[in-house]
């Protein structure tokens, strides 16, 4: 038995019949399979296979020489790990069965339906990017890093967590299976895209859209394309990003909000590898891998019926979580220091020094403009600096208008099933009083504060005049 070290991505027909093989090579083209071989002479198959490893073979069984039956014995001994189809004219139940026990992934009989045919070599396709898919996982997870960490450079982090999600990326980054990335607002799911892309090694371009919004019309348009004269106003064929996208990667953002009919386009591109632009009644290949990003929770689309399960089965091939900022506050420290330098270089000022207790303050915060809402403080923070130590008013000033709202006003009580359960205050035994309550808050304020007073006082929406008082009294008491 030969062990094969590298996956194949082609198909090797074998048969004797040299004009099957060229009308089974153009099919297998124009179904997106761009290496095809093909041989009529099955004494050649073994020496073939000693220098290249395609990913499937296809196999006649009624051939001179050698038969394929005789053929079939040799390949499942020899290259176990490549599956092998039999297309035959002989519809024979007993040859069947004998085929399969043998080692055959299918066997179709002649004349073959064009649909079976590529959807048996398709499905055989995608068991082998899997198989190689699980062995790359678990290479990386036993072995370390391995790759090029470049890919990663635009994302700055000292988490485990997203030390994991790398891991992960690099290992599923070859796939030509869709990725799913989910995340709240803000997390990076676009530069864990742009990193799946890189590590692929895809030749083609990176193409991103925001789907967001697009009526059924404007996606087909962006996405496929139009012929001249398809509507009012297309005075001129144009290419739509599938094709910008080809041998590449599409990026499709936001596409929690896809309206129906926009997700049945996008569930057939997937399914079949083919789109049709606008006013074409002829079929394009789609060569681009399809990695798409949401913010909202997709599971809770499915279960309520506004996001297709199909759909969503087909997109989680891989699926990757980004952790909010506030689950990764080892973050905040290494961040704080990047955009603090790169406002510098932006505004043309120097990098000034901070307080410690800006971490303690923004370490306390739960960001839901996650990263993003953290650049966007610090810069607003560095415009208003003029000398010396940053100060953290502009900090305390933005946290509080968001838990204040947009109005000035606290917040509506959120629905208690909405909030997780570690996030509420729970306790055990006699019900506390308010003395109890009043203490427990105090110490968990001053606790989380690292013992400032001013940062606890923002904690807890008082004065720090107010919360010296309180401590005051509370300490006589006790």
């Amino acid at each position: 038995m030969k062990i094969i070290n590298r996956i194949g991505q082609g198909v090797l027909m074998v048969d004797d019949e040299e004009n099957f093989l060229l009308t089974a090579g153009v099919l297998l083209k124009s179904a997106g399979i761009e290496q095809v071989w093909t041989i009529s002479d099955s004494r050649q198959v073994m020496t073939f296979l000693e220098k290249r490893a395609p990913a499937v073979i296809v196999l006649d069984l009624t051939m001179p020489h050698i038969t394929g039956r005789e053929l079939l014995t040799e390949l499942t001994r020899e290259y176990p790990g490549i599956p092998v189809i039999i297309l035959t004219a002989h519809d024979d139940l007993t040859m069947a069965v004998e085929c399969m026990k043998e080692g055959a992934r299918d066997y179709l009989v002649k004349p073959v339906e064009e649909s079976r045919f590529i959807s048996s070599i398709s499905g055989a396709l995608e068991v082998v990017q899997l198989k190689e898919e699980m062995h790359s996982l678990k290479e990386s997870f036993l072995h370390g890093a391995s790759g090029d960490d470049n890919a990663f450079d635009a994302i700055i982090t000292d988490s485990s967590l997203m030390r994991s999600i790398f891991t992960y990326v690099r290992a599923i980054a070859p796939s030509e299976h869709p990725v799913l990335i989910c995340g709240e607002t803000g997390v990076g799911k676009e530069l864990i895209a742009k990193a799946v892309h890189e590590l692929s090694g895809r030749r083609g371009d990176f193409v991103a859209v925001n789907v967001a919004g697009l009526d059924d019309t404007v996606f087909s348009d962006t996405l496929f394309g139009h012929e001249k004269g398809a509507f009012t106003g297309a005075e001129r064929a144009r290419d739509g990003l599938v094709r910008k996208a080809r041998e590449g990667t599409l990026f499709l953002d936001e596409i929690g909000d896809l309206a129906e009919s926009i997700q049945i386009k996008l569930l057939r591109l997937l399914q079949e590898r083919q789109y049709y632009p606008m006013g074409s009644d002829l079929s394009r290949p789609s060569r681009a891998r399809i990695v798409v990003a949401t913010n909202r929770d997709i599971h809770d689309l499915v279960r309520k019926g506004r996001f297709r399960k199909d759909l969503y089965y087909r997109l989680r091939a891989h699926e990757v979580r980004i952790p909010p900022l506030r689950d990764r506050l080892e973050d905040l420290l290494p961040l704080v220091d990047f955009f603090l330098e790169k406002a510098a270089g932006d505004l043309g000022k120097k990098v000034p020094a901070y307080p410690g207790e800006l971490i303690v303050l923004l370490r306390n915060y739960h960001f839901p403009g996650n990263i993003r809402e953290l650049e966007g403080m610090l810069n607003d923070a560095l415009a208003r600096h003029g000398s010396g130590v940053l100060t953290l008013e502009s900090f305390r000033k933005a946290i509080n208008e968001e838990r204040l709202g947009p109005m000035g006003h606290e917040p509506s009580e959120p629905d208690q099933a909405d909030i997780p359960s570690k996030d509420r205050f729970s306790y055990r035994g006699p019900f506390p009083t308010i003395r109890e309550v009043e203490e427990y808050l105090l110490d968990e304020a001053m606790t989380r504060a690292e013992d400032n007073q001013t940062i606890a006082a923002d904690l807890l929406g008082i004065t720090r005049q107010t919360l010296n008082k309180r401590l005051t009294r509370s300490r006589r008491k006790s």
